[in-house]
């Protein structure tokens, strides 16, 4: 069977979980994937000519929250450019490829590919748990327009497919047709880790300064981290800043006592697998982010907080026992209930 995948450019977490059900597919079918920017780039080291690159979405930042007038600027600079890019791209595959099905992982290129011929289409994302369950956590006043506004952007994603696969790490019930929750997508290296408990935290993140996050940390001077994401290659007393190395990050990851991050699922889905306690301060204005945050906090898997301060990783620290007994319950069999999902799927709907 010939598939299209298409997975969005902004942010890698996309990517690394799509390349796991790329490589799971391309077992028994012929897949050709489309996706954009460093995804792109990441996923045609892997699959090579499968991989063919659009022009996709970008965020701005600002203050280390997204800016929506920002965004709409720089993505409205280069619609001209990019429409014509697309263009070409779906006239391409059109052509040369004719898929039987289209999976999307929150991208619209191939949404609009599988309408336009009436293919059938498979959403596997974690952002429609927002759309098509019902949310177990109290929002705040003051996220409930990041809610509506997230909800409406899922809502308006990827509509009208055939199924829906939602990946979670937290159970939540479903309330539209053609929908199952799913647990998260795991890299193979994460799932053949050897799980440790070292005396050092790892925290991995991108949106503080590289000042702030040294007087924080400083403030634990008998706690070792280790911190990746600001691109340094430096010690500072009980702070060991690290370059990006995928196989020295899982290392640190598997061998941690705890972990401090934002609210990127793809990051907290893995320390959950690992049954690592998490910190988490989510990136203000994503709510996707502040969700992931709030249920870690819900499931006593760690604590959610706003931002990151010596007190609140101090009173984080305290509770690593209690935050660890509730991680030994998490269970998940790998990748297994996904791909058992999706190949069943398949089967029962298609024929090759």
């Amino acid at each position: 069977m010939k598939i299209l995948y298409g997975v969005p450019g902004e942010g890698m977490g996309h990517a690394t979980r799509s390349k796991v059900v790329i490589a799971h597919l391309l077992k028994t079918h012929d897949v050709q994937v489309l996706s954009s920017s460093r995804a792109y780039k990441f996923l045609r080291e892997s699959f090579g000519d499968r991989v063919h690159e659009i022009k996709g979405l970008h965020f701005a930042y600002k203050n280390a929250q997204v800016s929506k007038l920002g965004t709409f600027l720089l993505n409205l600079k280069h619609a001209p450019e990019n429409l014509i890019h697309n263009v070409s791209q779906y006239l391409f595959i059109n052509k040369n490829f004719k898929p039987d099905l289209v999976i999307s992982d929150f991208e619209s290129f191939t949404n609009f590919f599988a309408k336009a011929h009436q293919l059938p289409l498979i959403s596997i994302d974690n952002m429609q748990v927002m759309n098509r369950c019902k949310l177990d956590v109290k929002i705040p006043e003051e996220e409930k327009e990041n809610y509506k506004l997230a909800k409406a952007i899922v809502k308006t994603k990827v509509p009208g497919c055939e199924q829906y696969f939602i990946t979670s790490f937290f159970s939540a019930d479903v309330v539209k047709k053609n929908t199952v929750i799913v647990p998260p997508i795991i890299r193979d290296s994460i799932t053949s880790a050897k799980t440790t408990q070292g005396n050092h935290i790892i925290m991995y993140q991108t949106s503080s300064s590289f000042g702030e996050v040294k007087n924080v940390l400083k403030a634990l001077p008998n706690t070792t981290f280790y911190v990746y994401g600001m691109n340094k290659d430096e010690q500072d007393g009980n702070i060991i800043f690290k370059p990006f190395s995928e196989q020295g990050f899982i290392n640190d990851l598997a061998s941690a006592k705890a972990v401090i991050a934002n609210g990127g699922f793809s990051f907290i889905s893995e320390a959950v697998y690992l049954q690592k306690p998490i910190y988490s301060f989510p990136i203000r204005g994503q709510f996707e982010q502040w969700l992931n945050a709030a249920y870690i906090q819900k499931l006593g898997f760690g604590r959610h907080f706003s931002t990151l301060n010596s007190d609140s990783l101090k009173a984080f620290l305290f509770d690593l026992p209690c935050f660890q007994s509730q991680l030994n319950q998490y269970q998940q069999n790998g990748n297994v209930v996904l791909f058992n999902a999706i190949d069943n799927w398949i089967k029962e709907n298609l024929h090759n």
